[in-house]
């Protein structure tokens, strides 16, 4: 795909919608379960720099920033924004259904917790990403609610 992603003699917009078709879902896939802590969305956003900054042929050295080769490109950052809407969706849908995965997804199977800091679940990087103070599992039992949500919190790009 490097020979389409730098060809000057395509479009830029079209170079875009490659990238958006043929990469993003490889660079995606099995999102739905990931926990993005800090460090993994800092990682996901230079992915993304990284495959703009190939495609407008900008070199690293060139002291660009992420903002300007953006605003070149007619972009936004869209990568983890994309993840967290994929993972709010799938997340919806599990609740719904009421199976283990249910009890899994919230941690709320018995046993005892293991020593040290506690892992960040998916609920609370998407609790964080939906807004502060807002019952999750309440919203995902009305579905136009929890629709509702998931494309207002993409809409402000959180």
């Amino acid at each position: 795909m490097k020979t389409i992603l730098t060809n000057k003699y395509i479009s830029i917009e079209t170079r875009k919608r490659a990238l958006q078709c043929y990469i993003e879902p490889v660079l995606m896939y099995g999102c739905e379960a990931w926990t993005i802590s800090k460090q993994i969305q800092n990682k996901l956003e230079a992915t993304e720099m990284w495959f703009l900054r190939r495609m407008l042929r900008i070199p690293w050295t060139a002291k660009k920033t992420d903002e300007r080769v953006l605003n070149e490109a007619n972009k936004r950052r869209s990568l983890v924004r994309t993840i967290r809407k994929r993972q709010a969706t799938f997340l919806g849908h599990v609740m719904r259904r009421g199976k283990p995965e249910h009890l899994v997804t919230t941690g709320k199977f018995e046993g005892k917790r293991s020593r040290g800091r506690q892992r960040e679940k998916i609920m609370d990087g998407l609790a964080t990403w939906l807004g502060p103070g807002k019952d999750i599992l309440a919203a995902v039992k009305d579905r136009d609610l929890w629709r509702d949500m998931i494309a207002n919190a993409y809409k402000q790009g959180t």
